[in-house]
């Protein structure tokens, strides 16, 4: 029979590689990488702010497969970084003030709730662009959309606004929180959705590089876990940044609706045993 200790590095390295894929592609992969700590015993608090920690690399490697993206947005990109930034930095420190016992209650909810959300965001999208597609009928003389990023100017208040608490959000806990950042861009008139992933991530490694350093220098990160996790994430970053086109979603997305509704309904049973 394998050692238990390499069945768990196995499962880590891969369940944190797919994660990767999913948080390069569309956001989510918390959802894969929180239930799978917690079913290793670890505590919530641990859980969350390891794969904190962990999925970071791995969002350095999705950028960098979407870099190209981000060409002549450099402006754009800048002043977007702000609000993410000191975003993440409130909700980390929220986290960090929120009692064990208070998170462990919160889990079920944020997991449910960021899996609702998973779920949704087809439908949002959809939505979205043919709300766009019905103004640019209206408009006889709008042949394209308007690339907002690529203007020179820099993010509306709005957006920056919105970010900012998508930001908190993404420090404090984060499952979902690409997804949120997708419908601001969406909203704002957006519509090239590799673009919009690529800013998509860009706020992500800013408020995930914040809350990661203050978790770094506290007793929540099990760092053997979070060193293991920090491989598999780098490489599923980055070969979700390139192959996002050719990968075939709506199975991937299954899986994780459905480790999330589990894993939910799991910790809120657990949490009434």
């Amino acid at each position: 029979m394998p050692d238990a200790r390499v069945l768990q590095f196995v499962v880590i390295v891969l369940t944190s590689g797919l994660a990767g894929v999913m948080n390069a592609i569309a956001g989510g992969g918390t959802l894969l990488t929180f239930p799978a700590l917690i079913s290793l015993g670890v505590s919530p608090i641990v859980a969350n702010a390891t794969s904190t920690v962990a999925l970071w690399p791995g969002a350095v490697s999705s950028m960098w497969g979407y870099r190209d993206e981000l060409t002549g947005s450099r402006r754009w990109a800048l002043g977007f970084a702000a609000p993410s930034l000191l975003g993440g930095g409130i909700g980390a420190w929220l986290l960090l003030r929120t009692p064990p016992s208070r998170f462990a209650m919160l889990v079920p909810w944020l997991v449910l709730s960021a899996t609702a959300l998973f779920m949704l965001q087809p439908f949002i999208v959809r939505a979205i662009r043919r709300g766009l597609s019905s103004e640019l009928d209206d408009d006889a003389q709008a042949s394209t959309p308007i690339d907002h990023t690529a203007t020179g100017n820099l993010p509306s208040a709005t957006i920056l606004f919105w970010q900012f608490f998508v930001g908190i959000y993404g420090g404090y806990f984060g499952a979902g929180v690409g997804i949120l950042t997708l419908a601001g861009l969406g909203f704002m008139g957006m519509t090239n959705i590799h673009r919009m992933n690529g800013i998509k991530n860009w706020g992500g490694l800013c408020m995930n590089a914040v809350a990661a350093v203050m978790f770094a220098f506290t007793s929540l990160v099990s760092w053997p876990i979070a060193l293991t996790m920090a491989a598999g994430s780098i490489a599923g970053g980055y070969l979700g940044a390139r192959a996002a086109q050719r990968t075939p979603q709506r199975y991937v997305r299954r899986a994780v609706i459905a480790i999330g509704l589990a894993g939910g309904f799991w910790l809120l049973l657990h949490q009434h045993s």
